[in-house]
């Protein structure tokens, strides 16, 4: 294959389906036409476009250097804690499907470092997968601690053998939950601690990693954290700068609402902070980011801000839109 797809959203066909672990479907997806796949690093996801109109996001968690296939595992959720992209997804979706995809995005990149503490929960192992074998291509000393409820709910056992003692792996009906107290108690210079999964996991690894260097810890989130209270709020402007629009943001409002109910176009999917579309360029002010995807330097430097959940400590935001 001699160029890559280079739309932002393309097509791909379900290539194959098999059933990864108790409620959890691998994908193998492959383009519809005979372009190579954009490349990817570990640690990256994908907005899946369903036919409903919704867009969901899953980490591709199968080997970057192949340009001819994607993977993805999907979780079900219950009816009543999901958003319905997963019951599709489960029930309706059949091998040869066409479905519309985004081209990848990494909120989530694994750095250089000497050592790594992987440490998964559940459906959260997909992202840490192709971490693990760059580490290991890397000659990083690494390890991977992998939870779940049962062993039958836990993907990619079998094939995350073939590490040997370098993973554990502890079903919580079997070992009871991870002992983060044992895995995390003494901090380790040169290693970096990499979590995903539920968010009692990631709460309990932060406040466990709170002794650790700065900057230690990287995480990523399938949902997103307590949202912060808003009776603080005020109304601020919103610039255009490229348009030379300004809008008012109200109380309790979004900046990509007050956007898209003015007409402007803007693109974005998970409107809850964690996906990176609506990421935009900050020309002035100071975001009040409410986001989960910049890291603290980031913040702290106010080039960015996240559109869908975040706002402006001021009363005037300028953006490169």
């Amino acid at each position: 294959m001699d160029r890559a797809c280079d739309d932002s959203e393309f097509d791909v066909i379900v290539e194959s389906i098999e059933l990864a672990a108790t409620d959890v479907r691998a994908l193998i997806l492959q383009p519809v036409t005979g372009a190579a796949l954009p490349e990817w690093t570990p640690g990256s996801h994908i907005d899946v476009l369903l036919p409903s109109g919704t867009v969901r996001q899953y980490s591709l968690c199968g080997d970057p250097s192949d340009r001819d296939a994607w993977r993805i595992a999907v979780l079900r959720e219950p009816p009543e804690r999901g958003r319905g992209g997963s019951e599709y997804i489960h029930t309706a979706l059949e091998v040869g499907a066409k479905i519309r995809v985004g081209r990848p995005r990494n909120n989530f990149p694994l750095i250089d470092s000497a050592g790594y503490l992987f440490v998964a929960g559940g459906i959260g192992i997909t992202p840490i997968l192709p971490m693990i074998a760059q580490a290991q291509a890397r000659g990083a000393d690494w390890r991977l601690v992998y939870g779940g409820r049962t062993a039958d709910s836990m993907a990619f056992r079998g094939e995350l053998g073939r590490y040997g003692d370098r993973v554990q792996i502890l079903p919580e009906d079997r070992t009871g939950p991870i002992d983060l107290d044992s895995v995390l108690g003494r901090p380790r210079p040169d290693t970096a601690v990499y979590c995903c999964g539920p968010s009692g996991l990631l709460e309990a690894v932060e406040e466990k990693c709170k002794s650790w260097p700065e900057g230690a810890l990287h995480t990523e989130r399938f949902v997103p954290a307590a949202p912060q209270p808003t009776a603080g709020d005020t109304a601020f402007e919103v610039v255009l700068a490229k348009q030379n629009r300004t809008f008012v943001v109200e109380p309790g409002e979004t900046i990509l609402r007050t956007l898209e109910s003015n007409g402007v176009d803007v693109l974005s999917s998970c409107q809850q902070g964690m996906c990176g579309r609506c990421e935009q360029t900050v020309l002035e002010g100071t975001p009040d980011h409410r986001d989960e995807i910049l890291t603290p330097e980031e913040r702290e430097a106010g080039e960015y801000i996240l559109i869908c959940v975040s706002r402006c400590h001021g009363d005037r935001l300028v953006l490169d839109l």
